[in-house]
């Protein structure tokens, strides 16, 4: 079979469909394809499961999809130094099943069920329990890129505190594939918690919610995360996440019970909304970043028809508009949202949108250090090869 084929009818990237496609099942196969693509001068997008293909803006051409799923599969899992090298491919769910036996985790929520290892790279995207386990860059420790000439980079290894070299896992966590195509991916890894426990309360106003996210935060309960949901309709919930040996998370569980007052629940299940993006299929997602002090301004900021939920113990929440709301509705609320979120040295972008929605917006909104961005573009793909057109500033 040859290494780039004719695409079907399914490859298509945020609406615009691919001419060819590729399956390759190994880094050397996947620098054979890329190769390919410079002597036929076809751009390229990765894709893993698609779970985030309409993610940011269109690409401007889509010749070729260098699908990864077949790049998949744990290649090795050191226990003992707590590491795992990952090929892009890999759904976060099998990492999981993998390391469970040892009792370890990649502690790498995954709000999208299907995600892969290189999709979530990629886009670096981080859940609630980034707050004790830091972002994919802090769990990344090394990584493996076929570059815009088909030439194999690797940075990193397998050490947790190697630093040699230049730091390219720092640079394509969150690059929306716009510098190479990710092949293989280096994490530390983290113990399975013994236990856990989710305690959370139901509360009528932004203050309150930011009162008691701020009561957790000063005491001494350490928790592994700490969210606060605000649907659309009314209200705001404050849930906090504890892990440890069983009888430490319980003597913390009553210390987050008196912390929050007033009617509370603890559960070994999270509520139904933890962990997930609040928006769905066709709606419009963005993501918001506060330092903790102005996390209920931001709250405040947030009106129907919006839902917003995210972490107040890292300041980082996401924020979801229906689909159908009137384009000029929502991007008065984006910009509305992005002031308040700029006035506390913030930032907001539109993650995704539908098509009506999304001609009306600025996807990015201002961002600094754009001229530093098309210089790393211009080092790492200077054919404009990879996703052209789908990162800030039309990188």
């Amino acid at each position: 079979m040859e290494a780039i084929e004719p695409a079907g009818a399914g490859n298509v990237i945020a609406g615009v469909p691919a001419r060819f496609v590729a399956r390759p099942e190994s880094t050397a196969e996947a620098a054979a394809v890329v190769r390919e693509a410079v002597a036929r001068d076809l751009t390229i997008v990765a894709r893993g499961s698609g779970s985030k293909q309409r993610w940011a803006m269109p690409p401007n051409r889509v010749d070729l999809v260098v699908d990864t799923r077949n790049l998949s599969g744990v290649v090795e899992h050191a226990a003992g130094d707590l590491i795992a090298v990952v090929r892009a491919g890999t759904p976060l769910r099998e990492i999981a099943e993998v390391l469970a036996p040892a009792r370890q985790q990649l502690a790498l929520d995954d709000p999208l069920t299907e995600a892969t290892v290189g999709g979530t790279v990629a886009v670096s995207t981080s859940g609630p329990r980034r707050m004790l386990y830091g972002t994919v860059r802090d769990l990344l420790i090394g990584v493996t890129v076929v570059r815009s000439n088909g030439a194999i980079a690797k940075a990193g290894g397998k050490v947790v505190k190697n630093v040699a070299g230049y730091d390219l896992g720092k640079l394509v966590a969150g690059s929306y594939g716009t510098l190479g195509l990710i092949t293989e991916c280096v994490f530390r890894l983290h113990p399975l918690p013994a236990a856990s426990a989710y305690v959370w309360r139901d509360v009528e106003t932004a203050d309150e919610a930011a009162r008691l996210a701020a009561a957790i935060i000063g005491a001494q309960v350490v928790p592994s995360a700490l969210e606060i949901d605000a649907p659309s309709e009314a209200g705001f919930t404050v849930a906090v996440l504890l892990e440890g040996v069983p009888a430490g998370v319980q003597s913390r569980v009553l210390a987050v019970e008196k912390l929050l007052g007033g009617e509370t629940s603890t559960s070994d299940t999270p509520p139904a909304w933890w962990g997930r993006y609040p928006w769905g299929d066709g709606d419009a997602g963005l993501k918001l970043t506060s330092p903790l002090s102005q996390v209920h301004h931001l709250l405040k900021a947030a009106r129907a028809p919006v839902s917003m939920r995210g972490s107040a113990g890292t300041g980082v929440f996401y924020a979801g508009l229906p689909g159908a709301t009137d384009p000029g509705l929502a991007a008065n609320l984006v910009s509305d949202l992005r002031a308040e979120a700029r006035a506390g040295g913030g930032h907001c972008v539109v993650l995704t949108a539908p098509e009506p929605i999304r001609d009306r917006l600025d996807m990015w909104g201002p961002i600094d250090g754009l001229a530093l961005m098309r210089r790393v573009k211009e080092q790492f793909d200077p054919d404009g090869r990879f996703a052209p057109g789908r990162f800030v500033g039309g990188i």
